[in-house]
This record gives C-alpha cells, sequence and structure tokens, in this order.
C-alpha cells in the first residue's frame, strides 16, 4: 500500500466551507453548506494525492493546556453560529460512515493531534499531507509534510502548498522559526498577545537575524535604543508565554497506530443514504451505479408485462383495499404511452408495457374501468398523465407531489425518490440514478431492467407514501386544503393548458417588426452620442464606453469589467442623454427577444400556446407559467402592454379579463381585524386616498397626488414587511424621513403593526406561517444568526399569511369557474391566471352568464370582513380586455 496519508484538520476545514459556501439546507431546513464544502475539499485532495490512509482531527469542548498556561487564549473568538454548530456532529457520522477514522484528544488541539501524527508518519517514512486553513501548521512542514491550505469559493476551491522551502520562500523564516514570528508578533485570531507594538515587518527582521526568541534575549543589548527595544526587554515573559502557546504539540499522548487510518470503501450504502437524506446531488453521482441492498429488495417484486393474457390477470386480480390507494404511473414519452405501472402491495408492483395486443386503447380503458368501479389512485403528478388517465377530481385519487409540496413547499423536487426518502425514510436511486439523460422511450428499449425499475419505483412510492402523507396532511391541518383546493387545481390547470390561447401570429410578427425598427434607431443614436461603434449588448465594452471615454461618475469595478447593471445606469440618468437611450435599448431588446421572437417558438399547429403551470414552485402557494412564462408579460411600459395585443380569441369568441382589486390589502385587513381598513374598504373608498390623508393628517379632500402616491407605496410595502431603506429608495427619499412615515402609518393603524408583530412571533415560535386557508410556509431563516438572514425571514413570516391567503383565494376562484362552465356544458372556457386576474374565452352568447358566474365566483371565493371586488372587461383581444 502506498505509504501517503492525508490527515485534516476537522473544525478547521469545516469553517473554511461554511464562510466560503453560501447558506444550503435540505428541504427540512437541516444546514449543510460546511459539510458539503467539507466533503468538496476531502474530494478533491483524495483526487488529487490518492493516499493510502486518511485521518481526520478534532477539536474538543475540553479546556487545552493552553487555556491553564493563559487563561484569555482564543478569548476573542466569536462564538460558532449555531448553523454550523449543527452540522459538526453531522459531519463526524458522514465520516463515521465512510469508514474515516476520527480522532479528538481531550486537552489538546486538533493542531496537536495533527502534529503528533505527522511526525510519527515521517518518522515512518511516510509523506505527509495535512490540510488545514490555520497557517500556524506551517510549523510542520519539511521535505516529506506538505501544508494544504484550501480556499473554499463559489467557483470551486483554490490550494495553496506548502513544503519547508514555500514557507522559507514566501515567510523568509524556516517552519521552526515561524513559532518565533508568532511569538514575536501574536495571533489576534487565537489571543496570542505577542509583544505590543511588534508586528508581521519587525518580527521578520528580528528572527532572521537571531534565529529565535531566545537567542534574540541573547544579544538584547545589541538592539538599537528606541520604543521598540524597551517594549521587548519589558516583555521577555510574554514573548516565551507566547512562542509555548504558539507551538503545536508532536508527542501527544495518542492510543493511535497508523494502520488503524487506511483508507476504506468511501462509497457503501450508508454513505449513500447520508448523501440523499442531506441532498447531495452533485455527490450521489460519485457513486456510479452502485446498487442499495434496501433497492434491490425492493426490485425482487418488479414484474414486466408484455402478454394479454398476462395484463388481464392482473386487472383482474386488483382487489380494493381499505384506506389504500393503487399506485399508479401512466409512462408517458413526448405525448406517447409506452406502458402502465401498478402497485396494489408490497409484492404486487407491475410494469404493463404497450406491446402487441396491449394497446394504448386496452390499457387506458382498464385504468377508466377501475375509477368506474370505484378504486381509489396515488399519482405522482397527476396533471402530466390526464391525457391517457381518464379520471375527474370527483374521483377518488391523490397525488403525493402536490401532499409532500404542502408539506415543506421550499424544497425544489418532488420526484418518487424525493418522496421515498422524506416521507417512506428509504434511498432508492432516482431516474437520473437510472436512466441518465436519456430518453424514455429510448430506455425502455436500450435499458430495460433500468427502465423498468423507474417505472414500478413511481408506482410503489405512490402506493406506499400515500397513506403516510395523507396522515400528516390531517395531523397539520392541511387535508381540507389539500382536498378542496389543491387537488382540484390539478384538474383545472390541466385544462388550462390543454386548451391554451390562440395566438396571432401576423400581429406578434409585426409587434418585432416595429420593435427591430426602434433597436435600430436608438444604436444608430447611441453610436452618434458616444462617436464610435461598439456592442451595447456587451457589459465589458459598455463599460469602457461610459467610465473610460466619457469619464461618468458611479464607476463600480467587477473582475469582469464595470458594472454596468440597471442600478449604476439609473444613478447616470442625469449625467449623459445617452444613458436613457441604452436603457430604452435594453426594454427594447429584452421585448423582442424574450416575447417577439421568444413566443413565436412556443405556438402550435393549432395556432395556440400550450404553456405549463406549476402548482409546486412558489413556497407561498402562488401558481407559477412556463414554456412560455405568460404571468410575466409586462404591464408597467406601454409599449409593453401591448404584447397582450396579439393574444386573440377564436372566431365567435371574446375575450373576459377579470382580476380583484388590491386583494392583498383585503386580505390584510381581514386579518389584522384593523377597524380604520375594515370601514375604508366597505365604503368602497380610495385606500390610498384615505391612509394618506390619515398619516399626514390632511383632510381627505385637500390629499395631493403626491401624498397619495406615497400612502399607495406604503400601502403595498406593508404587506411585504418593507424597511425604512427600501421605502426611501422607492420614494426617492432619506431613511430617516421613510422611518417617520412608516412610524406614522403603524400610529394610524395600530392593529397592523400589533398583527405584522404577532405574526413574526408565532412565526419564530412554530417555525412556519399559515394562511387564512391554513396552508403552512416554514421559515427556517428566523433562527438564523445571521441578521440579513433573520430579517428576510421576518420579511416572510409577515407576507406569507397575506400573499398566500391571497393565492388560496383566487385558486377557490379558478376551480369554481372551471367547474362551473364545465358542469353546465358551457362553450366558454378559463385559459389563463395571472396572479390575481383571470382570462375566459367566452362564446358570444354566452357573455353575460360568464360575467355572472365570473363575479359571483370570485367575490364568493372567501368570506372576509371586507368586500372582494372584482371587475369583469370585455376585448377582442387580451389588451382590450385589460
Amino acid at each position: 500500500m502506498d505509504k501517503k496519508i492525508v490527515l485534516i484538520d476537522g473544525h478547521s476545514i469545516l469553517n473554511r466551507a461554511f464562510y466560503g459556501l453560501p447558506d444550503l439546507t435540505t428541504s427540512k431546513g437541516e444546514h449543510t453548506n460546511a459539510i458539503l464544502g467539507f466533503l468538496n475539499i476531502l474530494y478533491k485532495i483524495l483526487d488529487e494525492e490518492k493516499p493510502g490512509y486518511l485521518a481526520v482531527a478534532f477539536d474538543t469542548h475540553h479546556p487545552t493546556f493552553r487555556h491553564e498556561m493563559f487563561t484569555e487564549y482564543k478569548g476573542t473568538r466569536k462564538a460558532t453560529p449555531d448553523e454550523l454548530r449543527q452540522q459538526v456532529p453531522v459531519m463526524k457520522e458522514v465520516l463515521k460512515a465512510m469508514n474515516v477514522t476520527v480522532i479528538e484528544k481531550p486537552g489538546f488541539e486538533a493542531d496537536d493531534v495533527l502534529g503528533t501524527l505527522a511526525k510519527m508518519a515521517e518518522k515512518e517514512g511516510y509523506q505527509v499531507s495535512i490540510v488545514s486553513g490555520d497557517r500556524d501548521l506551517l510549523q510542520l512542514a519539511s521535505d516529506n509534510i506538505k501544508i494544504r491550505i484550501p480556499k473554499t469559493k463559489r467557483t470551486g476551491t483554490e490550494i495553496e502548498d506548502y513544503y519547508a522551502k514555500d514557507v522559507i520562500e514566501k515567510y523568509k523564516v524556516t517552519p521552526k522559526q515561524f513559532i518565533d514570528l508568532k511569538g514575536l508578533m501574536g495571533d489576534s485570531s487565537d489571543n496570542i498577545p505577542g509583544i505590543p507594538g511588534v508586528g508581521e515587518k519587525t518580527a521578520g527582521k528580528l528572527i532572521a537575524k537571531y534565529q529565535s526568541i531566545e537567542n534574540l534575549y541573547d544579544h538584547i543589548d545589541e538592539l538599537s535604543p528606541g520604543k521598540t527595544t524597551t517594549t521587548i526587554k519589558e516583555n521577555k515573559e510574554l514573548a516565551y508565554l507566547s512562542k509555548e502557546l504558539a507551538t503545536i504539540c508532536t508527542d501527544c499522548d495518542l492510543e493511535f497506530n497508523l494502520e488503524e487510518a487506511v483508507l476504506g470503501d468511501l462509497y457503501n450504502e450508508d454513505v449513500y443514504k447520508w448523501f440523499k437524506n442531506l441532498e447531495f446531488k452533485s455527490l450521489i453521482s460519485r457513486f456510479g451505479s452502485m446498487e442499495i441492498d434496501q433497492s434491490l429488495e425492493i426490485e425482487k417484486n418488479f414484474s414486466v408485462i408484455e402478454n394479454l393474457s398476462e395484463a388481464d390477470l392482473v386487472f383482474a386480480n386488483i382487489k380494493p383495499m381499505d384506506n389504500q390507494p393503487i399506485g399508479l404511473y401512466m409512462i408517458i414519452d413526448n405525448n406517447e404511452l409506452l406502458g402502465v405501472s401498478l402497485c396494489f402491495s408490497e409484492k404486487k408492483i407491475y410494469l404493463i408495457k404497450k406491446v402487441g395486443m396491449i394497446t394504448e386503447d386496452y390499457l387506458t380503458n382498464q385504468v377508466e374501468k377501475l375509477a368506474k368501479n370505484k378504486f381509489s389512485f396515488s399519482v405522482i403528478g397527476l396533471k402530466n398523465q390526464l391525457k391517457y388517465l381518464k379520471v375527474s377530481e370527483d374521483d377518488l385519487v391523490f397525488d403525493p407531489a402536490i401532499a409532500a409540496y404542502l408539506l415543506n413547499p421550499l424544497t425544489d423536487t418532488y420526484h418518487y425518490d424525493d418522496i421515498a426518502r422524506d416521507y417512506l425514510g428509504i434511498t432508492i436511486p432516482s431516474v437520473e440514478d437510472l436512466l441518465g439523460k436519456m430518453k424514455l422511450k429510448e430506455a425502455m428499449e436500450k435499458m430495460p431492467k433500468e427502465f423498468t425499475a423507474y417505472a414500478c419505483y413511481s408506482s410503489y412510492v405512490a402506493y406506499k407514501a400515500a397513506p403516510r402523507l395523507k396522515k400528516q396532511l390531517d395531523e397539520t391541518g392541511m387535508l381540507k386544503l389539500f382536498e378542496e383546493i389543491e387537488l382540484p387545481l390539478i384538474f383545472t390547470l390541466y385544462d388550462m393548458e390543454v386548451r391554451g390561447i390562440r395566438v396571432n401570429k401576423e400581429a406578434l410578427k409585426e409587434y418585432g417588426d416595429h420593435l427591430k425598427v426602434g433597436i435600430d434607431s436608438l444604436e444608430k443614436q447611441i453610436y452618434e452620442l458616444v462617436g464610435e461603434t461598439f456592442n451595447i449588448n456587451s457589459p465589458k465594452q459598455l463599460g469602457v464606453i461610459l467610465f473610460e471615454k466619457l469619464k461618468l461618475p458611479f464607476a463600480k469595478k467587477t473582475k469582469t469589467g464595470y458594472s454596468t447593471a440597471a442600478d449604476i445606469l439609473e444613478k447616470l440618468r442625469s449625467e449623459h442623454p445617452v444613458i436613457s437611450m441604452i436603457l430604452e435599448y435594453r426594454q427594447l431588446t429584452k421585448l423582442k427577444s424574450t416575447y417577439a421572437d421568444g413566443l413565436a417558438v412556443f405556438i402550435q399547429d393549432d395556432g395556440r400556446i400550450h404553456g405549463k403551470f406549476h402548482q409546486t414552485i412558489a413556497a407561498t402557494g402562488r401558481i407559477s407559467s412556463t414554456d412560455p412564462n405568460l404571468q410575466n408579460i409586462p404591464i408597467r411600459m406601454e409599449l409593453g402592454r401591448k404584447i397582450r395585443k396579439v393574444f386573440i380569441p377564436e372566431e365567435g369568441y371574446v375575450f373576459l379579463d377579470a382580476d380583484y382589486s388590491q386583494i392583498e390589502l383585503r386580505v390584510l385587513a381581514h386579518l389584522s381585524g384593523d377597524e380604520q381598513l375594515i370601514k375604508a374598504y366597505k365604503e368602497a373608498k380610495d385606500i390610498h386616498r384615505i391612509t394618506a390623508s390619515e398619516v399626514f393628517h390632511t383632510p381627505f379632500d385637500e390629499v395631493t397626488p403626491l401624498q397619495r402616491s406615497n400612502a399607495k407605496a406604503v400601502n403595498f410595502g406593508i404587506i411585504y414587511g418593507i424597511s425604512s431603506f427600501g421605502l426611501g429608495q422607492d420614494l426617492n427619499i432619506t431613511r430617516k424621513e421613510a422611518e417617520r412615515f412608516i412610524e406614522k402609518y403603524f400610529k394610524t393603524f395600530p392593529k397592523i403593526k400589533n398583527y405584522l408583530d404577532r405574526l413574526v412571533a408565532e412565526a419564530k415560535k412554530e417555525g412556519y406561517s399559515t394562511t387564512l386557508f391554513g396552508r403552512r410556509r416554514p421559515i427556517p431563516e428566523l433562527a438564523s444568526s445571521n441578521y440579513m438572514q433573520r430579517s428576510f425571514g421576518e420579511r416572510v413570516a409577515m407576507n406569507s399569511p397575506i400573499q398566500g391567503t391571497a393565492a388560496d383565494i383566487i385558486k377557490i376562484a379558478m376551480n369554481r369557474i372551471n367547474k362551473r362552465l364545465k358542469d353546465n356544458n358551457m362553450r366558454s372556457r378559463l385559459i389563463l391566471q395571472v396572479h390575481d386576474e383571470l382570462l375566459v374565452e367566452a362564446h358570444n352568447e354566452e357573455v353575460e352568464e360568464v360575467k355572472k358566474i365570473m363575479v359571483e365566483e370570485m367575490q364568493g371565493a372567501a368570506s372576509l370582513d371586507v368586500p372582494l371586488e372584482t371587475e369583469v372587461n370585455m376585448g377582442y383581444n387580451w389588451y382590450e380586455a385589460k
């Protein structure tokens, strides 16, 4: 075995990783950035070194011999942040699972353990690498001992290497003399005093000349008279103490044999489980195609059916079970059904392939029969399977992904392996682990075993997890939310996706051409103003023009050049006329690329865009939209709003557009119980004018437009927990003025202040906020030791119940409108939702009835202390309707 050993300073590397990476948490809110950073450094070192031996040393909580010598030793260090402290025991458990030797010695520091091990290994002929962020360890460097100091950055890990010669080259002292250097200059991080007034430069010169502190004091009379010499003479004991404190012990009494540090199997089942639980997807790939015993036990029960008579037998033998739905998965690739996976007991997990006489119609009809016979289904990702799964919201159906989202809306994905990990406590391979990036149809042919595993796991987890998820929803008070809002929403969103929205291709092209004319004109004017041509879209070239050629102020240099971000350009507006042109140019190019050109890609053969709606993305409960994002259509600038003109109804139809008036402020009025706000809304008064009147002590009829505008900014800002700094920026006033404004607001509406304070206090106590309908939003940031993180958490605690309640209300309205239109067999259909706005494509003969339905269902979606106001507009394109 290669006689090479790597020794790691556990706390030091964890500390470096913690501060080098942004705060990362698992879906359960567990902090992981230090662990991930540590493991990345560990693997980088192991990949480079390929050692035969590995050990990690940690500090203990016991005082060390240095504390006995000097009680103030390390006394200036800040307390370890809770987010880091929580990760230390987990890190040790992960190392234990990796069979990595962990060593601790009460009374000594990790440095002493490392020093002892390094000298022991060197003596026995080993090449030694010590990995630490602590430069004190440079005193251990030799021809055979290398000190490796990593720096963790977002871009990766950089490592500085020091043998003895490297220490001499950089610090002009030998590794041994490095201790004397510390003795004279001290170390503020460890609170080693050193000699007052002696810095690195003076200490370096003295040690270079006299070789050691002892020799320096033997020749103390040779020093030139002066203040520094006097200080050195008067602090001899302090210098000797400091040197002793800085000296790493290399002969600790360790009951340890180097053979105990033999590097074992780092990629075993226990480690795989840890990485899955910690959600380290980037590290899972290191396991290759490793199979886990637990998975193999489940996979023994997977059966592939490719024969019609066998398929008939499977469907015939399905029997209803109390409170246990059938796990079902319709396997679809590129809109083609490839097969069906079914699970109705621990031992009966089937993949029934669409092959031969097992046709698409056969599979869909068999599943439809089960639904009609009142079998209940559990389907992960139900919406994406409704094309072939003929069930409705009135059937007995459950979606574990939506349930998992409600229980923890902070995680990124809700795939079968995520649900298995979080709710079944088992680790199984994901679709990426099994199939990589291969398409399902190709994988079915080329990787039949892995494809079968993917399909069967999908139905097995759906079957197994459903009762547990339902129980947790009930325990957290969210079962009603799931059954009455989120589950029907699956069908509403599916209907909207299938219907899509019609686009006038010619109008879209004309819109793009119009933008191109404006872009070309601006480009020409910009070149004329600055006196040369350049790439306006290149921040680097633009920065040179603005700050070097035009010499404009507010230059902010970054690694890649000058910053030309929007906030910088806004500051420069009054400095040069070209700035306004550049800002307008950016707006037009964004409109052209994102909308004029971008939307055209999504128009399908039927002339409609069939976007996707997602209900598991936003933690507040809001629906999001992709492919394309139709919720992000610009509304603040007229040219941006005009893109809505290209969206048109089918012949014989019109658009009816309805949105809630100030829904979040109305929710705030209800939840806070503030009489002033409630009264204003009940009397249908101008809420912003009333706010301005009350805050500025101005008669209602004498409120100025500026006062109303400022009051409006505060009204909406309060919902989002706006700070005085943020309000000051929004209103272009000083922070002090904004502070006074907010104070006046809360004096005027004291119940709002009390309510918001209560929200934060309750969220801190419970760890989550709750909407009017019981939706929970975990807020781990409230427990952070970082002020910025904590402040963010407080804003979330204030905003989530309000925004989440508003999101729940619009979902209720959507579901009810969609259901009434369908139940009444109307030709009109709900096609789009944009936050608080709903768009219906209404048949000409049904317009008045649809208007009535929209108003009734939107205003009746919730019973609040204030009326839910909505207005319905009609148009022959979306622009007109809005």
